[in-house]
């Protein structure tokens, strides 16, 4: 078995830059008259144009003028869910943040608009967000309209700040939906079958400060005996791991400073306290990550993993993420480890957070709280393409659900009874686009094989 240098040294700077094997159903169409990749590069897509619209009627013009579409985000998706044959229409442009109402504590923002860039300008006014994801590079609308989430047992997905949002739908009407109206836990996390996100509502608070601190090396047989303290030693905790020898090997604790934990940090349950800066990855540097080391700073300075100035290049990586009931989360994570040597030669690192319950019907965490297991791979797709069916036959017994941004395999029929408004949210796809001009290849076999 590989042990943790040999790991290490595989998956170093060098390993990055290799080259990525196309994914079965990601190769570029013949038809595409489009030379445009996702982030990681394991997409081609298939479009035959892609426009950049500056304001609503000129996304009403495209949308009641083409037959099919995609709405097109930061390209961060994993998966073909933003896929088609005919025209993306990208929110590259919609990017303006519209202003702040404090009464309501609320911000108004286009949808193509990054989290990196709308922190920023809430932090200079005194306000913050409850939550961000890992990179904060991501666009408000693309990360809510898949579920995308950061951390925390207090912490719904980032879908949860949202309050209102404004649809175009297929058919060139604007639709605006608030948490009064009864289609509105149906419409956030869309899947992009609704229609185009043009603005968004989100939650906002008092700004406040992070510290974040980082441990090495702690047993899974001490993890299982105390999952729930440590998943509450913080405001937000994430455990990477490499599955070798049942050890995980850094826990990063962020501690919102105006805050008070019951769990104390010395001696954390056996695991050391690091004594620089690291990467989740220990063998690359930890340069582009937030710092650690209980340095206090701003909420967007410590929430996400890796710095707001740091652009990531196209990551030559592939992803996937399952979500687990939290009541099952320590034999899901068992039952994970026991493919340890088929999913280990194929990783980078596997990251594990806990996600609070929310009400969105397409979310993971639909009245449940969950923990996302998530899997950062190298970009081999022949071997990581045989371990993900593996891993989603040990987690099934689970109820496990996927990212609908990352790869997974199961499909309509599989995901149908793990969704207690699976059905409501068809019916509602049929019912702001009865014409499936947003239905693409990823819909038909997530939503309706």
């Amino acid at each position: 078995m590989m042990n943790r240098n040999q790991f290490l040294k595989t998956t170093g700077l060098a390993v990055i830059g290799a080259g990525i094997t196309g994914l079965s159903g990601c190769k570029r169409s013949e038809n595409s008259q489009v030379d445009l990749v996702n982030w990681a590069g394991n997409i081609h897509y298939s479009a035959g144009s892609v426009i950049y619209p500056t304001s609503t009627d000129e996304i009403r013009n495209a949308v009641m003028s083409l037959p099919n579409f995609k709405s097109l985000g930061s390209r961060h998706s994993f998966s073909t869910i933003a896929d088609t044959t005919g025209t993306l229409i990208s929110t590259d442009k919609l990017n303006k943040i519209i202003g702040l109402n404090e009464e309501k504590n609320l911000v108004w923002c286009e949808s193509g608009v990054r989290y990196g860039t709308l922190a920023e300008w809430l932090e200079s006014r005194g306000y913050a967000l409850h939550n961000l994801a890992s990179l904060p590079h991501i666009s408000v609308a693309g990360a809510c309209t898949t579920a995308t989430h950061g951390s925390g047992d207090r912490c719904g997905n980032l879908s949860t700040a949202v309050h209102a949002i404004e649809i175009i739908s297929p058919a060139g009407e604007i639709i605006k939906l608030d948490k009064s109206h009864p289609d509105f836990y149906g419409a956030v996390v869309n899947l992009g079958a609704l229609g185009i996100v043009t603005k968004i509502a989100l939650a906002v608070q008092p700004t406040y400060q992070v510290a974040q601190f980082v441990f090495e090396d702690l047993s899974m047989d001490v993890l299982k005996d105390n999952f729930d303290k440590i998943f509450t030693s913080g405001y937000s905790v994430s455990l990477f791991t490499h599955w070798m020898n049942k050890n995980i090997n850094q826990v990063w604790v962020k501690r919102r400073l105006d805050e008070t934990y019951e769990q104390s940090l010395n001696n954390f349950f056996g695991a050391k306290p690091a004594t620089t800066h690291l990467h989740p990855i220990k063998a690359n540097s930890p340069v582009n990550c937030t710092d650690q080391m209980g340095i206090p700073g701003k909420w967007f300075e410590r929430l996400p993993h890796f710095k707001m100035g740091f652009t990531p290049s196209n990551g030559a990586e592939l992803q996937t993420e399952f979500f687990i009931p939290r009541s099952h989360a320590v034999e899901a994570i068992f039952a994970v480890e026991s493919l340890h040597e088929k999913i280990t030669p194929a990783l980078f690192v596997t990251e594990i957070r806990s996600i609070a319950a929310d009400e969105f019907w397409m979310s993971p965490a639909y009245k449940q709280d969950v923990v996302a297991i998530h899997f950062t791979w190298k970009p081999l797709a022949e071997p990581v393409m045989a371990v993900i069916p593996e891993i989603q036959n040990v987690l099934t017994p689970f109820n496990a659900i996927p990212h609908w941004g990352k790869i997974s395999t199961w499909n309509a029929a599989e995901l149908s009874s793990r969704f207690p408004r699976f059905n409501d949210f068809k019916n509602l796809v049929h019912k702001y686009d009865p014409r499936g001009k947003q239905v693409n290849e990823y819909l038909k076999a997530k939503l309706f094989s």
